[in-house]
């Protein structure tokens, strides 16, 4: 059976940079984030034996969302000098991946998100897990769909299925957007409903079973409607006030699944070990090399990718 493994770019890509020093070339550019992302696949690849394997990044421009809500991640770390070595290691990252022979996928217009939501979907052959360290993309765990969770810097990864997601969150995968409705989501910036934090939003959905639902037996006022339970007062006032807020942040938490791309698995099969020796040893990687052959060295005298 078919298994993908999606990796989520910019998340590890960012866990990469913060958990390793700062390591940087003789030209002063950042090379900590390519090590610790190409550490992890390794890893990766080792642990769950993927069949196929495709890298996603987030474009900086910005997306349909930002168009939407002008707040949207506005309060996001503005450190210039992180972005320019967050983003230059995006560039490197794609170019050792092409000569891996892994497919990069980067959409303008939308999230990595978005995309990674659209490629799992448009795989229908086997099993899709993916790695990432954003619990935005527990919506969309299913039977075929999982998350390959790193829990604390590059290692430990949990994988996180349905199950998990409830114990995480206190709400199942289909409800993880409604659950974003009712709290917001302070990292990227939307709001949510005021006053409403995580377990009274899982405390509700978890009564009521959907945003929607939440909104009806509110509306509903049948003396004798005693089918779920009543909502009190003072969470009432809350929810009616916070009605636009819920909304659009439900929209904004919502991963699409219609990006123009198109998965080709004839094209994303998992590299070789030789070919991953060889472009390790162009790096000069010499513990990711030993990692996969005790045996191999490396040329010290040969020219070095991104020296």
């Amino acid at each position: 059976m078919n298994k993908l493994l999606l990796v989520d770019g910019n998340a590890v890509l960012h866990r990469a940079y913060y958990a390793l020093p700062d390591w940087r070339n003789r030209s002063g550019e950042a090379t900590a984030g390519v090590y610790g992302f190409l550490s992890m696949i390794l890893k990766a690849i080792e642990e769950l034996k993927p069949t196929h394997l495709a890298v996603v990044f987030d474009c900086p421009e910005p997306t349909f969302r930002h168009t939407m809500y002008v707040g949207y991640q506005v309060t996001r770390e503005k450190d210039r000098q992180v972005s320019e070595d967050i983003w230059g290691q995006v560039e490197k990252l794609k170019i050792v991946f092409e000569k891996m022979g892994v497919p990069v996928f980067a959409v303008p217009s939308f999230e990595a998100d978005d995309v990674i939501g659209t490629l799992a979907k448009q795989s229908t052959d086997g099993e899709v897990i993916i790695i990432t360290g954003d619990r935005d993309l527990m919506q969309l765990v299913n039977e075929k769909v999982k998350l390959f969770m790193p829990q604390k810097g590059l290692s430990d990864a949990v994988l996180v299925d349905g199950e998990k997601v409830i114990q995480r969150l206190g709400v199942h995968p289909k409800q993880v957007v409604d659950y974003k409705g009712l709290m917001g989501d302070s990292s990227d910036n939307y709001p949510g409903v005021a006053g409403i934090g995580p377990k009274t939003a899982a405390h509700l959905l978890a009564e009521h079973g959907s945003l929607k639902d939440i909104y009806k037996q509110i509306t509903n006022t049948k003396p004798n409607d005693t089918k779920k339970p009543k909502i009190v007062p003072a969470i009432t006032d809350k929810l009616i006030k916070g009605y636009d807020a819920a909304m659009l942040s439900k929209q904004l938490a919502t991963i699409r699944t219609d990006v123009p791309v198109s998965w080709e698995p004839e094209k994303a099969s998992v590299p070789s070990e030789e070919k991953i020796l060889a472009v390790l040893k162009e790096l000069g990687y010499k513990s990711l090399v030993k990692r996969i052959n005790q045996n191999e060295e490396i040329d010290e005298n040969q020219q070095k990718l991104f020296e």
